[in-house]
C-alpha cells in the first residue's frame, strides 16, 4: 500500500475496431480529478495498411477536449471551421461550450502505410461560468510547449504549470497536465502543486515511493502530499489535476455539464438535427446511442 495514493482506478477496454482503449474516467468509485473528466489511452496500434480510423461527426457541450498523440495522426475538423492534422507531441484543445460537432480521422496519407495509433484523448469539464462560452478551437505544436529535462526524466507540458514553467495552452480551471518520459534511474519529485492530482502509467514502469504502479492504472493521489517518481528501466507517465470544482457534473455520452436539464436538451437537439454541421464532413454523423458507455453514476 502506498500512503501517496488516495484511490486507485482500473481501466475498462473497449475494442472500436482495429484498436483499444482504455478509459480510466469517468468511473463508478470517482468522476472527476481537478477538472479532468474523461481519460482514455487510445492504442498503442498498428492499424491495417490503407485501413485508419473514422470516428464521425459527433457532438459536445461544456466541456473542453485534449487530444495528444504518442505516435501517428488525426485529422481534426469541426464545426467551427477547424481543420488541422494532430502530430505527435502537440495538444489541441477543442472547448465545445454551447456546442460544437467534430470529426477525427486518420490522414490519407496515414492510410497507405498502415496507420500508428498511440496517444491520450482527456476531457475537461469547465467552470461554470464558462460552459455556455462560444466554441474554439486551439493546436499548439510541440515546440511551442515547454520540455524540462530533469531529474532523469523529459517532461512536457501540456498545460499549466510544472517546475517553474508553463504552458502556453488556454486553461480555463486551475489545471496541470504532464507528458513525463522517465528514463531508466529517474526520480522524479511530485509536489503537492493542486488540490487533486493523479498519475498514469502510459507504457514502461514506474514506481511511486518505491512501490511499483501498474500500466492503464490512474493513481488519485492524496492532497497536500509529495511523493518521488521513480522507474528503473524506463516509462511513460501522465500527471493530471487541478482546482476541485465545488458542484459535481453530469456525464452522457459526449455531453457533460452542471445542468442534467441541459444535457438532455442537447440529447433532444442532436436528435433533431439541429446541431451545426463539420465542413468537409457533413455526409456522416454518430446517431445518439440508447444506452451509452460514458456516463456518470
Amino acid at each position: 500500500m502506498n500512503d501517496a495514493v488516495l484511490l486507485t482506478l482500473n481501466a475498462t477496454s473497449h475494442d472500436l475496431g482495429g484498436f483499444r482503449v482504455h478509459r480510466v474516467l469517468p468511473s463508478r468509485p470517482r468522476t472527476m480529478v481537478g477538472p479532468f473528466i474523461f481519460f482514455d489511452q487510445m492504442g498503442p496500434a498498428q492499424l491495417a495498411v490503407g485501413g485508419g480510423i473514422d470516428v464521425r461527426p459527433h457532438p459536445h457541450i461544456n466541456l473542453a477536449t485534449v487530444t495528444y498523440l504518442f505516435a501517428g495522426a488525426i485529422e481534426h475538423r469541426d464545426s467551427i471551421g477547424s481543420h488541422v492534422v494532430i502530430a505527435p507531441g502537440a495538444v489541441n484543445l477543442m472547448t465545445a461550450g454551447t456546442g460544437i460537432v467534430h470529426s477525427e480521422r486518420s490522414p490519407a496519407a496515414e492510410r497507405a502505410a498502415g496507420p500508428a495509433l498511440s496517444g491520450i484523448q482527456t476531457w475537461l469539464a469547465l467552470p461554470e461560468r464558462d460552459e455556455e462560452m462560444a466554441p474554439a478551437f486551439e493546436q499548439r505544436v510541440p515546440d511551442a510547449l515547454p520540455v524540462i529535462a530533469a531529474h532523469g526524466a523529459q517532461a512536457r507540458i501540456i498545460m499549466g504549470t510544472l517546475w517553474g514553467e508553463t504552458a502556453p495552452t488556454t486553461t480555463y480551471a486551475h489545471t496541470i497536465y504532464a507528458d513525463i518520459a522517465l528514463d531508466a534511474g529517474a526520480r522524479v519529485p511530485i509536489d503537492p502543486e493542486a488540490d487533486e492530482r493523479a498519475l498514469y502509467v502510459a507504457y514502461g514502469e514506474a514506481e511511486l515511493d518505491g512501490v511499483p504502479l501498474s500500466p492503464q492504472t490512474l493513481y488519485v493521489l492524496r492532497p497536500g502530499i509529495s511523493a518521488t517518481l521513480t522507474s528503473t528501466h524506463g516509462g511513460r507517465a501522465m500527471l493530471c489535476g487541478g482546482e476541485a470544482f465545488a458542484t459535481p457534473r453530469h456525464v452522457w455520452w459526449n455531453f457533460v455539464s452542471s445542468s442534467a436539464e441541459r444535457i438532455e436538451a442537447a440529447k433532444a437537439a442532436w436528435k433533431a438535427g439541429a446541431f451545426p454541421k463539420v465542413p468537409g464532413d457533413e455526409a456522416e454523423f454518430i446517431p445518439i446511442p440508447e444506452v451509452p458507455l460514458t456516463r456518470s453514476h
